[in-house]
């Protein structure tokens, strides 16, 4: 596994892999990377779905604080 990848691969687990994982070829482990990156942006677009559907519980007079609260 060479060194960019193994760096992204890093930056997307928020530490460093497994040993286990110097088995992966380089395409593997770019692939993992890239997959769990996809994955953290489908969650977070979700969440942020989710809190504006939620916002329409909050009556519409106090819902641009609470939106500014909320994603400052």
């Amino acid at each position: 596994m060479s060194n960019e990848a193994r760096a992204q691969l890093s930056t997307e687990l928020g530490a460093q892999p497994p040993q286990s994982f110097g088995e992966l070829t380089e395409a593997q482990t770019l692939l993992l990377a890239t997959s769990l990156r996809g994955e953290r942006e489908r969650r977070a677009a979700g969440l942020g779905d989710a809190a504006e559907e939620a916002l329409k519980l909050v009556p519409a007079l106090a819902r641009g604080p609470v939106r500014r609260i909320l994603f400052r």
